[in-house]
């Protein structure tokens, strides 16, 4: 019962997460830019953008300049769930890919980290008065549910140790609707059920940040107002009535 159940229940996280990303993606990518606002400087040509956002994305360039602390903890802890989400592919590979394999080592202690980096940040929001202002609920339940999946995850990798052969087993037999049976340890349950809500409350969630900053315009436009004219498409609709 216990391995139908996380069947049906990652079965309907995994439709919920893939079609509430495709869905609030197609809202980003569809909804018009009214204005040219590029946070200046800016870049003047399209190869420029497209550096910014690597440099965005990968380094957290905008936020290493605005505060150092929210920086150190929070590129600490996506650069940690980066290397642990990818040395997770693991359990969905068979025969595991080259460099899923060689990143093994490194994904282990990138827990720490992740978890280091967590605490920074929920930490920030009660020391920061700014910050602890404008801190809602959900902020402090967010952390805390990635705070207790990095916990219950390194406390099955240095603590209670759990079956990951038969682990990855549930996981590919997932992938073929062949269900295996999962360990039916107490910190494997804890945290795939962490992690099942995650993915159902993730396209409703803040973290959509995580997609949505490929989107944003004061990222993603060309610094050119003087040498093109920007007009969204409904204004431009307005304009040749």
């Amino acid at each position: 019962m216990l391995s139908v159940f996380f069947a049906v229940l990652f079965y309907i996280a995994t439709a919920v997460l893939v079609g509430g990303l495709a869905y609030r993606i197609y809202q980003f990518a569809t909804t018009p830019a009214p204005l040219k606002i590029p946070t200046t400087p800016a870049p003047v040509t399209q190869s420029g953008v497209v550096l910014r956002m690597f440099r965005e994305v990968v380094f957290f360039e905008s936020l290493f300049k605005g505060t150092k602390w929210t920086w150190i903890f929070s590129w600490a802890f996506h650069m940690g769930m980066f290397l642990v989400l990818a040395r997770h592919l693991r359990y969905f590979t068979d025969p595991v890919w080259t460099p899923v394999a060689l990143i093994q080592p490194f994904g282990i202690y990138a827990g720490f980290a992740m978890l280091f980096g967590l605490a920074g940040l929920w930490a920030r929001r009660f020391l920061v008065d700014r910050v602890r202002y404008i801190s809602a609920p959900s902020d402090h339940l967010m952390l805390v549910l990635l705070l207790a999946i990095a916990a219950s995850g390194l406390t099955m990798t240095f603590v209670a140790h759990t079956d990951v052969v038969m682990v990855k087993q549930f996981f590919r037999g997932l992938m073929t609707f062949s269900w295996s049976p999962l360990p039916a340890d107490f910190f494997v349950i804890v945290h795939l059920l962490l992690v099942a809500l995650l993915m159902l409350i993730f396209p409703f969630s803040k973290l959509l940040h995580a997609p949505g900053v490929f989107f944003s315009p004061s990222r993603n436009q060309v610094d050119n107002p003087r040498e093109k004219r920007h007009i969204a498409a409904w204004a431009r609709k307005l304009e040749e009535s």
